[in-house]
């Protein structure tokens, strides 16, 4: 694993760039890093895998809070890809970063090769109700020292039905209590949560690439039916219905492996 280090517009961010062979973008979700993309991916030969670490995420500085919006995390990796001199990569991501992957993809479907949206969490609208969530954590982050954020949010009628429904999504929220920075990045958390890709239905429907979209249930953050939209629109579309994170990590990442290594084989 070789970590690098790409400059634009003064804000320092971080990638990782491994392997050789087909280039695939892939891009980690919310609150991630590299570690969330090298802990699914398939190990291929033949395959040169590239992540960027999103502003204020993994090593990456925040920049100005203005720019935390989905569209400049894709001018980010769009300046990554041509910074790298890269030719029609597979473009991909989980979360946010199937977000990200989509609208690069929509914006210039003639630059991709192909399409990966793991686990999506929006479809076209910005700011939708599975987003809540993150978008509380970040608003008691920005007004409640971190502790006293952790507690309200703990206390929450939103955590109460996470824990019940999808503890998986509860955990990684948890997590965010004690991120360095915590009022920026709480900052950062619900400006995309308000967002969204900036994508139509119509461009959905227009994409003639090849693309796999994974979803499981057990996952509020990460509807089933969001995954089983976006494949039913996507002319290439194949949807791939994993084992939930929540009820087997193991087999998640199995079978998150396995579908992606099949669709990755598929571009010889």
């Amino acid at each position: 694993m070789s970590f690098a280090v790409l400059t634009r517009n003064g804000v320092r961010l971080r990638y990782s760039d491994t392997g050789e062979g087909l280039p695939v973008i892939f891009q980690h979700g919310l609150g991630g890093a590299e570690a969330q993309v090298a802990g699914i991916f398939p190990q291929l030969d033949g395959v040169r895998r590239i992540t960027l670490e999103c502003r204020g995420q993994g090593q990456s500085e925040f920049g100005p809070r203005e720019q935390f919006l989905i569209a400049d995390f894709a001018g980010d990796v769009e300046a990554l890809i041509r910074h790298l001199g890269i030719e029609r990569p597979v473009i991909g991501g989980i979360s946010m970063g199937a977000a990200i992957a989509l609208r690069l993809a929509a914006g210039a479907p003639q630059r991709y090769a192909g399409l990966v949206l793991a686990r999506p969490a929006w479809l076209f609208a910005p700011a939708p109700e599975n987003m809540h969530a993150y978008a509380l954590v970040g608003n008691l982050l920005q007004s409640h020292a971190p502790d006293d954020a952790r507690r309200l949010f703990a206390a929450s009628s939103t955590a109460a039905r996470l824990a019940a429904l999808a503890p998986d999504n509860l955990a990684s929220l948890l997590g965010f209590f004690g991120r360095p920075d915590p009022e920026t990045f709480g900052a950062l958390l619900a400006a995309i949560a308000g967002d969204g890709p900036g994508v139509s239905e119509a461009q959905t429907a227009g994409l003639e690439l090849p693309a796999l979209v994974i979803g499981h249930d057990t996952d509020l953050a990460h509807p089933l039916p969001y995954a089983e939209r976006l494949a039913g629109l996507l002319p290439h579309g194949q949807l791939a219905v994993i084992t939930p994170k929540a009820i087997d990590p193991a087999a998640y990442t199995r079978d998150f492996r396995a579908a992606l290594e099949t669709f990755l084989l598929t571009f010889g």
